[in-house]
């Protein structure tokens, strides 16, 4: 064999590993990564986003802000949730304390509910309702959009509605 011969399979050999059928795995594992990172970034920026928001009230208040959990304080997200998960549940006396109960889940449930329907890649879709996104028609999406909008904006007194009904006194 000749050194040409050699140095063209070399080549063949090469360009075979960057042709797209073989890169089809390892395409599928990083767009499967994707809107996972995308989810903990979102997280993470609104973690920082809160911190940010507690420093600078604490600038303007004139009073220190959260800085003894972690580096800055940016632990402090992280103190607050396990501060909320062992804090005493406090049960009205007169009121029905099963739906008071259930009544944050309620909340949480039809919240992430909503991201149901975004499509998050070509193959992870939880729900299809053939309205909005699929109709490829941008008024429709822009109405999808809006109602999305709307309905996120009207769930906190929705469910502050929800809770006081929760509230009330059996008689």
């Amino acid at each position: 064999m000749k050194l040409a011969d050699i140095m063209t399979i070399l080549v063949e050999d090469i360009n075979s590993f960057y042709t797209l059928e073989s890169l089809k795995e390892v395409y599928g594992i990083i767009w499967m990564l994707v809107p996972i990172l995308t989810l903990v970034l979102g997280i993470t920026i609104g973690v920082l986003v809160v911190w940010l928001e507690r420093e600078i009230s604490a600038g303007i208040q004139q009073r220190i802000g959260p800085e003894y959990a972690g580096p800055l304080g940016i632990l402090q997200a992280l103190v607050d949730g396990t501060k909320l998960l062992f804090k005493e549940n406090i049960l009205p006396s007169r009121g029905n304390t099963r739906l008071f109960s259930i009544g944050p889940a309620i909340a949480v449930i039809s919240i992430l509910l909503s991201f149901s329907v975004i499509p998050f890649s070509s193959r992870l879709i939880l729900a299809d309702l053939n309205i909005g996104y699929g109709s490829n028609n941008k008024y429709s999406f822009l109405g999808g959009l809006r109602a999305a909008a709307q309905s996120i904006s009207y769930e906190i007194p929705l469910t502050l509605c929800v809770l006081s009904i929760s509230l009330r006194p059996i008689h």
